[in-house]
């Protein structure tokens, strides 16, 4: 697939909470042909810290504004830069990177994504693609407490949501391993993105029930070229950059201890 890197214009940045942002982003170009479980590379301007792009989950495509959405948690000197964006202002971009989710062949399969903190990102997209083609998409967001629970009602439009936090105040207590619907419904399909404890404890899940399982790994991914080697990854055909190679990975193609 081509890759672009061109200037984008801030349409809006909305504050979540105190500790996530999304940035909706557009360009006076069309839009690329952009696949779930993609990734762009942002350029930091004006944060005298930050030398290098910042690889940042596609959060959702609407094809009818042109418009580009990305989830970002505060963490740094850089996401607290692009914190501070206004309306107006220009955001350089290299997309689309990286791979994609694998489509099942037949809508009837039962999908379950399973997101974490950010990682819920890329799974909205994910399910929008899956709702646009006759799936019925499942969602289990894990999060810390209530107000870390991200974009509901967007989730909502495409498919049942589940919720964890692991204080209690929203959906039900613990973490998203420990949620009553993996004992009580069957999956064929299985997504996760999110801390790697996480995806962990959901691939032993997933291979313990002959599930198909991808995860969405987020190593630091300087340059989405496979130059830096910032990103490598143990993996069954040896060691491969997941910025070129993934991010997106089937359980069975990695070295983890499932």
């Amino acid at each position: 697939m081509r890759k672009f890197v061109a200037d984008f214009t801030v349409t809006d940045n909305i504050a979540l909470n105190a500790n996530y942002f999304l940035l909706k982003l557009t360009s006076v170009e069309k839009l690329p042909e952009m696949l779930p479980g993609q990734f762009v590379e942002v350029k930091v301007d004006g944060s005298p810290t930050t030398f290098l792009r910042r690889p940042i989950s596609i959060n959702n495509i609407i094809e009818e504004r042109n418009e580009l959405w990305l989830l970002i948690q505060t963490i740094g000197d850089g996401t607290r830069t692009l914190s501070a964006l206004k309306s107006g202002d220009l955001l350089n971009l290299i997309l689309p990177l990286g791979n994609s989710f694998t489509l099942p062949e037949n809508p009837s399969k039962s999908v379950l994504l399973i997101g974490g903190g950010v990682g819920t990102a890329p799974m909205l997209f994910w399910g929008k693609y899956l709702k646009n083609r006759g799936f019925e998409p499942n969602f289990l967001l894990g999060a810390r407490s209530s107000k870390d629970l991200l974009q509901l009602e967007e989730f909502d439009k495409y498919g049942t949501v589940f919720t964890t936090t692991e204080d209690g105040s929203a959906g039900e207590k613990g973490f998203v391993t420990q949620h009553t619907i993996l004992q009580t419904k069957s999956f064929d399909f299985i997504y996760t993105c999110g801390p790697k404890p996480m995806m962990l404890a959901v691939a032993v899940y997933a291979k313990s029930k002959n599930i198909s399982c991808e995860v969405s790994l987020e190593n630091t991914m300087a340059c989405g070229f496979g130059v830096c080697l910032c990103c490598v990854e143990n993996t069954i055909n040896g060691n491969v950059c997941v910025c070129t190679e993934g991010p997106i990975f089937n359980i069975n193609e990695l070295k983890w201890q499932i």
